[in-house]
């Protein structure tokens, strides 16, 4: 997992190792480390400064009492910090699809962020999987997003449900895709949804009313509500996934765009501070670039 995000080369200055060489004469400890280097390191992480306060305050604790003796050491220690704190707040990564037909996943995110192609590559792992798959073209505010998203279902083999009209409210594509789904025996109804920034709160409420349209048609719908967020974007994450989360009530994340140069180590405040797992991550432009979330590996990337 994350073999491409593994191959991030960020400034010499900024890397990880070079950060550690600077604290270290040989294997030793430079006896000037203090808390303001460790910090350094965490933003280098891109972790937040919640998780890095957090993370310091341990690690200062440890070095001053000789349990870190050398760079690496700290660096395991970092490593397995994080990674800890993914495995407990953020530990229920597989989908939650429950029993009924059809389960239903809403995709939800600001514009940009990679919503539509994240939703084509999921209806294709989902597919291979051997589940019968419909999508639903809820993103009825931007023009294009219908025929973007009719080229996936073209792409991956998969029916379609688009509105019938300009201007058509998405709940109503939704509802209607979901009855289609029930009538039809599908197993999974994959919804876009029109990407919004998380401070507009006209989207913002039509989220809602799609909710309720895909409740009303089968109980316990919908059994996921997946937020995309930008691996690129840093701290403006978690603000996203706070008013996302308050209105509509995310179930998980898909965290995109980690082929270049984003480590996405942002995410690892979210998971903290609101306790909801990341789902997949997408490494790629290719079909089966969306991957599920590996914590161990995820680690591994952003500490490479």
């Amino acid at each position: 997992m994350l073999k491409k995000s593994s191959q991030v080369s960020p400034k010499p200055e900024t890397t990880l190792l070079s950060l550690m060489n600077s604290y270290c004469t040989g294997t030793f400890l430079k006896p000037t480390v203090s808390s303001t280097n460790l910090k350094r390191l965490c933003w280098c992480l891109t972790l937040g400064p919640r998780i890095t306060i957090q993370i310091v305050e341990r690690l200062r604790e440890d070095i001053l009492a000789g349990k870190l003796k050398s760079g690496s050491e700290i660096k395991d220690a970092l490593k397995k910090s994080v990674l800890d704190l993914l495995e407990k707040k953020g530990n229920k990564t597989e989908l939650q699809l429950g029993f009924r037909k059809p389960a239903v996943i809403m995709i939800v995110g600001v514009n940009g962020g990679g919503k539509t192609t994240s939703l084509g590559k999921l209806a294709y792992r989902l597919k291979n999987e051997g589940a019968k798959i419909l999508m639903a073209a809820g993103d009825t505010f931007r023009a294009a997003a219908s025929d973007q998203l009719e080229i996936w279902a073209e792409r991956t083999g998969c029916e379609i449900v688009v509105a019938d009209k300009e201007k058509a409210k998405a709940s109503l594509v939704i509802s209607q895709a979901v009855k289609k789904g029930k009538e039809q025996e599908f197993d999974v109804v994959l919804c876009d949804t029109s990407g919004r920034l998380h401070t507009n709160y006209s989207l913002m409420e039509e989220l809602i009313a799609c909710k309720k349209a895909v409740g009303k048609i089968v109980r316990g719908a919908p059994n996921e509500i997946l937020l995309v967020l930008d691996g690129t974007t840093g701290l403006n994450m978690l603000p996203q996934a706070r008013e996302f989360n308050e209105v509509v009530g995310i179930t998980g994340f898909i965290l995109t765009k980690l082929d270049g140069s984003a480590r996405g180590g942002c995410v690892v405040s979210v998971v903290d501070e609101l306790g909801i797992p990341v789902k997949f991550v997408g490494v790629g432009e290719g079909v089966e670039d969306l991957q599920p979330f590996d914590a161990e590996a995820f680690v591994n990337a952003i500490f490479s």
